[in-house]
């Protein structure tokens, strides 16, 4: 093709008032024109990155919110004492983590089935796919509770001690209300962004979390509830959420096509859709409960009322950093499959670059953060001098892990969005738990580094694993991936009805 056939587009890059009016379609005709001028980029760059942050904005300020939720409540227990943080900490991580990793892992068929049904025009099964995913949740919340009621010997068959175990029962235990909100939240948020709704959820978010700030401020502070009335206000907090967030579902004009009433079609295939959570699932599972075993473990090590303190409060701040990467990941996921469903394998491709390239960018500046900040951030926490201390020696570890943050789950959202679950979770499996987590226990047992041992253990498997991302993405024919996508939505479209199981 001549230059000339390009001239309208290269007019309406020109004007920066009509870059984001340009269309997928534009860009991908542009990027096929090669070379392209080095005077464009930052345009195209400027484009996508729109598309972006419009889609993650929201994403992320719901993911850092809801965790913050139990950010805060570990806060205001480190300052009840050192024995109490440990115990809230091991139980947050070693109890509240394993629910956290099913219920999310299950809870991301929601957004895949229902995200489905919204593109088919199927409004009103979202709501029964709602239904059903919050059925299976809260069979699992029961399943769950036994675990919960009793993690004290739990934690001290996993070699923790008795003190730091019998604190961690009565946290749990304050978290088994959390538990059934949990289960019914997830459902819930996924069923919502599937339609595009997160700025409303992003309002009910940073609302309710503002709520549980004065509500812990009173329990542990004015009321003197000690751990136990911390965790209820945390399990009071995620009641609340699951409230706001069921009356808009009710209520909102939003929802009028996809929530259709309560249905005795919810407890119809169940089995079917079970299925469909589990490579997702065991994803997911895999890396949530890696950075948490390793907080377990540091509980084994000599001084472990310390140790566990001081990578608990690091592990804090990189779980922090890391749900603000989530909802970038999510968008990143969002613009491959769409781009990748709308045959542009190169936009697919440059959305890839981009979101890398910003992800990048901001862990530089959060690493930055962590160093410079170093004692603040565990003042923030504790403010036992030995525990800082211990937290200060440990920030260049976990500055690196944050940097390595910014690249390893954007590259699991691509796959995500190109379908590669499956080969993830192999991936997962054998880089952080055959050679990460023996390599740390190696590292903080047998050669007197402790904490930092475990650490260098887990920054090695996740470089692994990101290496592995790396090469998958670099040497993915993105042509190839499109014509899987039109192969997919080929065999959706012979389908009279929406079919929930063979549609993924």
């Amino acid at each position: 093709m001549g230059s000339a056939e390009y001239q309208p587009l290269l007019l309406g890059l020109d004007s920066h008032s009509r870059i984001p009016d340009l269309s997928s379609i534009a860009i991908e005709e542009f990027l096929e024109h090669r070379p392209v001028a080095v005077r464009w980029w930052p345009r195209l760059v400027g484009w996508e990155s729109r598309l972006l942050w419009l889609l993650s904005g929201a994403s992320i300020v719901v993911s850092i919110f809801n965790y913050m939720l139990s950010f805060v409540t570990l806060m205001f227990t480190g300052h009840l004492g050192s024995l109490e943080l440990a115990g809230a900490s091991i139980a947050s991580v070693g109890i509240q983590g394993l629910a956290y990793g099913i219920m999310l892992g299950m809870a991301s068929a929601v957004q895949t089935v229902c995200g489905q049904a919204y593109g088919a025009k199927k409004l009103a099964a979202m709501g029964i796919i709602c239904q059903k995913a919050i059925i299976l949740h809260l069979g699992a919340a029961v399943l769950l509770t036994f675990i919960y009621w009793f993690s004290g010997p739990l934690l001290v068959a996993m070699g923790q001690s008795a003190s730091i175990a019998e604190e961690g029962e009565v946290f749990a235990r304050g978290l088994i209300p959390q538990l059934y909100a949990f289960a019914i939240s997830c459902p819930m948020q996924r069923f919502l962004q599937a339609q595009n709704i997160v700025n409303p959820l992003a309002y009910m978010s940073v609302g309710v979390f503002i709520l549980h700030c004065i509500l812990s401020w009173l329990a542990v502070y004015v009321l003197d509830y000690g751990l136990l009335g911390a965790a209820l206000t945390l399990s009071l907090s995620w009641w609340i959420l699951v409230l706001v967030n069921g009356l808009y579902i009710l209520l909102s004009p939003s929802c009028k096509e996809t929530w259709t009433g309560f249905s005795t079609k919810a407890f119809k295939g169940l089995w079917p859709y079970f299925k469909l959570t589990v490579a997702s699932a065991v994803m997911l599972c895999l890396e949530i409960w890696y950075n948490q075993g390793l907080v377990l473990i540091s509980g084994l090590l000599s001084n472990p009322t310390i140790a566990l303190d001081s990578i608990s409060i690091c592990m804090n701040y990189l779980n922090w950093d890391m749900q603000f990467m989530l909802g970038l990941s999510a968008a990143a996921s969002v613009r491959v499959s769409n781009e990748l469903g709308a045959g542009h394998p190169r936009v697919a491709k440059f959305s890839v670059l981009v979101v890398n390239g910003s992800s990048i960018i901001i862990s530089i500046i959060f690493s930055a953060i962590v160093l410079i900040f170093r004692v603040e951030l565990s003042q923030l926490f504790t403010s036992d001098t030995e525990v800082i201390d211990a937290v200060s020696s440990l920030t260049p570890l976990l500055a690196i892990s944050v940097f390595l943050n910014g690249i390893q789950p954007i590259l699991s959202g691509v796959a995500i969005g190109s379908g590669w679950q499956g080969v993830v979770a192999y991936v997962n499996l054998a880089t952080y738990y055959v050679i990460g987590l023996p390599i740390g226990c190696v590292l903080g047992f047998r050669t007197g580094l402790g904490v930092a041992g475990i650490w260098w253990g887990m920054i090695i498997g996740v470089l692994l694993q990101t290496a592995t991302l790396i090469i998958l993405t670099a040497r993915t024919n993105w042509t190839a991936e499109v014509q899987k996508a039109a192969d997919r939505l080929k065999k959706s479209a012979e389908e009279d009805t929406l079919d929930l199981v063979a549609a993924i």
